[in-house]
């Protein structure tokens, strides 16, 4: 039985007023709640939300925070960007008053299965995998959280017939109460968001808190290759592996050509690595997670190897762009940390042209020497961590500076010979210079699509 919250009269403060802050003050608000929402912008920098948030009676303070209207609520939901270390959220919570996160208050309301994605990277392409096969197989599914539609905004189209995939980051886990996925995936654990987290042990223990509130009935999934996640393997739920190295006891694992499924000693085989079109071997992970979660949901097998066959992978990772006079363009915007800048340069055998840089997370970037090396002719550095990699990649590669995503770009195509790739794999944030990752790769896109519409109208020219 979920633990309920009666919203009707409550005092509730959102604080951070993005996506998620808006979704949020929404939600309370329709549910009879005394909402306030608090912003360091100034309303003219958030004008079309506070229109919509006063229309719906939510009372607003821009332009900063003040600790009164901390310490005179009920409850408190932060948006994800705000640390849980603020002071004010601090000093709320020596006052007693819950400090939720938006999942936490959208669980509370959500009907039916839940299925639960964590991890330093795949975890948007496992999320999306995991809704792409329980729809092949005729599930009612509904795909949200920190892949870009807030779960709170899922509550409404709920019911029990349908099963929620939702993404969920460590910022959302770190403030949950009795947030308990039915299946919860921890895919992965490598250094990210220490700049957010003191270390990696404190990363990695809000990640895990996915699993904290599972019983027996719920199952955990986790990386066997990975010894970082693997410490953080729960007692109560049924926990199960999923390897591409190793036969595991309990879970899915690669054998030669096959993914099978091991539970109680019995083995099924759900697919064959043929069925995968995704290209890295980090994305058989991926997909051995994704089949994992779904088989354990109940899908066939057929339908299981369905769904893989017929994903056609995500935007902004590994997504290929266009070709323009012999040289390849992949954006993988979403590398926002070194381990998945590794994972695409694992992707592609040579030839590369790799753009690196933007805000740096407190990134090591002297991993990316012996690929780099191994597999790249230039590395283009943009952004403000742009020094940073420089000194940390040293003489590995040749480096060139060009700043900006738009020069890079130019440069690379201008640096690259037929057959090779230039990729978009930066390692960092995108805020020094975009909003999200996504706004970067969409303009990566653009800018690569320019090139190609450039090539055309020159072959056009000449054939005329």
């Amino acid at each position: 039985m979920k633990p309920g919250i009666e919203l009707e009269g409550k005092r509730v403060l959102v604080v951070g007023l993005a996506r998620t802050g808006i979704a949020t003050a929404l939600f309370c608000a329709a549910r009879g709640a005394h909402v306030t929402a608090t912003e360091e912008r100034p309303e003219a920098q958030v004008a079309e939300a506070a229109a919509k948030l006063r229309a719906a009676g939510v009372t607003l303070e821009l332009g900063g925070h003040r600790e009164e209207t901390f310490l005179a609520q009920d409850l408190i939901i932060p948006s994800p960007g705000v640390p849980q270390s603020a002071t004010l959220l601090l000093a709320a919570r020596a006052q007693g008053i819950h400090i939720w996160s938006e999942i936490e208050v959208a669980w509370r309301f959500l009907q039916g299965r839940l299925v639960a994605i964590t991890g330093s990277n795949g975890k948007t392409t496992t999320t999306s995998l995991i809704g792409h096969i329980f729809e092949t197989a005729g599930i009612p599914t509904q795909v949200a959280g920190n892949i870009g539609t807030p779960l709170i905004s899922r509550v409404e189209a709920s019911s029990d017939r349908v099963v929620t995939v939702a993404e969920v980051s460590s910022f959302q886990l770190e403030a949950i109460e009795a947030f308990r996925p039915n299946i919860a995936l921890l895919l992965n654990l490598t250094p990210d968001h220490l700049d957010r987290h003191a270390s990696l042990d404190e990363y990695g223990s809000a990640k895990a808190r996915i699993f904290e509130n599972q019983t027996e009935q719920d199952a955990a999934i986790l990386n066997a290759g990975d010894p970082a996640a693997a410490q953080y393997a729960p007692g109560r739920p049924q926990v199960f592996w999923f390897s591409r190295t190793k036969r595991v006891a309990s879970g899915i694992f690669l054998r030669g050509d096959q993914l099978v499924f091991r539970r109680e000693g019995a083995e099924t085989v759900l697919l064959r690595r043929g069925d995968i079109g995704l290209r890295g071997e980090h994305n058989v992970e991926n997909v051995l997670a994704a089949a994992a979660a779904a088989f354990l949901a109940g899908v066939t097998p057929a339908a299981i190897a369905a769904g893989v066959r017929s994903f056609a992978g995500v935007e902004h990772r590994l997504e290929f762009v266009a070709e323009v006079s012999g040289v390849s363009f992949y954006n993988d915007s979403k590398a926002t940390n070194v381990d998945a800048t590794l994972k695409a340069l694992d992707a592609f055998p040579g030839h590369l042209l790799v753009i690196l840089g933007g805000k740096d997370k407190g990134s090591d970037y002297t991993l990316l020497r012996e690929p780099l090396r191994q597999r790249a002719r230039l590395a283009l550095l943009i952004g403000s961590a742009a020094e940073k990699i420089g000194a940390e990649l040293g003489d590995a590669v040749p480096l060139e500076h060009p700043g900006t995503l738009d020069r890079a770009v130019h440069l690379g195509f201008e640096r690259a010979r037929p057959g090779d790739i230039v990729l978009l794999a930066p390692a960092c944030a995108s805020f020094d210079q975009f909003e999200n990752y996504e706004h970067r790769g969409r303009v990566f896109k653009q800018l690569v699509r320019l090139l190609k519409q450039q090539e055309i109208a020159r072959d056009a020219a000449r054939a005329g």
